[in-house]
């Protein structure tokens, strides 16, 4: 195989929740693909050091503050990055949250809110706000940070009716804006070690619980994800759409069968 079909020279790429985790590690690895990568969070101080890492790799790093949960801060990132560069090629819609660690039951209107806006909102409009761009181009790739919680039920109820929403903005995105040469892909990780999640792996007896529940006996790393992403956004993944890609270590199919003991 021609490994230049993974290359993403000259391209232009929008990560949102850029600072940290999945979407640092996915903005480096576009970087080391060739790709210009616009890495974008609600703070500019987290992000200033992964757009200096993104241009020491001999590309362009450019670091903007955007609330995605805020109509005027995505349009106004988009628009930014359309100004500098003249094109889009790539939206990894990565930022998301869950300010809510409870019971359905007991869910106030407010974290369920905030929850919507970030994980579903601020995706259907950041990607229609892309589209638009990528039609005009002859095309473009858009990835979705969806995760297990929004294929199986967990324990965190509204975050994962929100990560299910993601899969089905993908399929339907997929469908409507394939004729545009636009790819909609998801990915879906389980329990990565990030800051989102920290307060799950941080604690003994969850992560203990959590990893005896994985086939690969592990949590997972960011760096794990991001060539799964730069293989969804080159020409590697080019008859590739629709799809949501499961990263878990096998999570999903249950817990080891046949464990060894030790």
């Amino acid at each position: 195989m021609n490994l230049s079909q993974f290359s993403l020279e000259g391209k232009v790429a929008v990560v949102t929740g850029g600072s940290r985790g999945i979407g640092r590690a996915a903005a480096l690895a576009m970087a080391d693909a060739g790709s210009h990568v616009v890495v974008s969070s609600r703070k500019i101080a987290d992000l200033e050091g992964v757009a200096a890492e993104i241009s020491a790799k001999g590309v362009k790093g450019r670091a903007i503050a955007a609330h995605v949960g805020k109509m005027e801060d995505s349009k106004a990132l988009i628009d930014q990055v359309v100004k500098e560069f003249g094109r889009l090629d790539i939206l990894v819609n990565n930022a998301g949250t869950n300010p809510y660690f409870g019971t359905m039951m007991d869910q106030d209107e407010k974290t369920y809110d905030i929850t919507m806006n970030v994980n579903v909102k601020s995706i259907f409009f950041l990607s229609q706000m892309a589209a638009k761009i990528m039609k005009t181009q002859g095309g473009g790739s858009i990835i979705n940070t969806s995760s297990i919680g929004g294929i199986r039920a967990g324990e965190l109820g509204v975050y994962c009716a929100t990560k299910a929403a993601v899969i089905m903005l993908t399929q339907v995105m997929a469908k409507e804006w394939g004729q545009y040469g636009i790819r909609v892909n998801a990915i879906a990780p389980g329990i990565i070690k990030t800051r989102l999640s920290e307060a799950l792996w941080k604690n003994p007896e969850v992560n203990a619980r959590a990893v005896s529940q994985i086939p690969m006996m592990r949590l997972g790393e960011p760096e794990e994800l991001a060539g799964i992403v730069v293989f969804l956004a080159s020409k590697a993944g080019s008859y590739v759409t629709g799809e949501t890609i499961v990263i878990d270590g096998g999570r999903v199919h249950g817990e080891p069968a046949w464990r060894e003991k030790k």
